[in-house]
């Protein structure tokens, strides 16, 4: 399959953003179930490519993602093949985590970013939190795109019934 190549394990990953960062290259990170990718997904990960010189991403294994009964749709090979496939995506990982706090001590990322409908601290999930404060502790900056936003939940739901 084409852009395999672009798909590493979590610990080969912080390998070549350590590499990119000895050259003085900036790095995003980008976390996420991407279960079903979709038009929000696709602004979203350019719209953080174009904050640095490289773009990594991680997807959430399949045994700590909550969706609920019936998620992910697609396992983890197929979502992490799937970002990938995406011009804008340097490198993709399986992480190895719950929650992209480890990743991003491992990765120390100069920018985490996240979708728009997590800017309002209100909207901030019991995940992100510590997220944030890993990437401050890390001496990265969190960043929120302001792209389409939509729901992989809500478009399953809609089309494919109750997931």
């Amino acid at each position: 399959m084409p852009n395999t190549h672009k798909i590493l394990p979590i610990n080969a990953l912080a390998e070549k953003v350590a590499a990119f960062r000895k050259k003085g290259k900036t790095v995003v990170l980008c976390h996420g179930v991407f279960d079903l990718m979709h038009p929000g997904h696709i602004k979203h990960l350019q719209a953080a490519r174009r904050l640095a010189d490289a773009l990594v991403v991680t997807v959430t294994p399949d045994r700590f993602v909550d969706k609920g009964p019936g998620r992910p749709a697609f396992p983890e090979q197929l979502r992490v093949e799937s970002i990938a496939a995406l011009e804008c995506v340097d490198y993709a990982a399986v992480n190895r985590w719950p929650t992209a706090v480890e990743t991003i001590r491992l990765l120390r990322p100069d920018f985490y970013v996240k979708g728009q409908e997590f800017e309002q601290p209100e909207n901030r999930t019991d995940k992100l939190r510590p997220e944030i404060e890993a990437v401050r502790e890390a001496g990265g900056e969190m960043v929120f795109t302001h792209e389409f936003v939509s729901s992989s939940s809500a478009l399953l739901r809609k089309h494919f019934g109750a997931l």
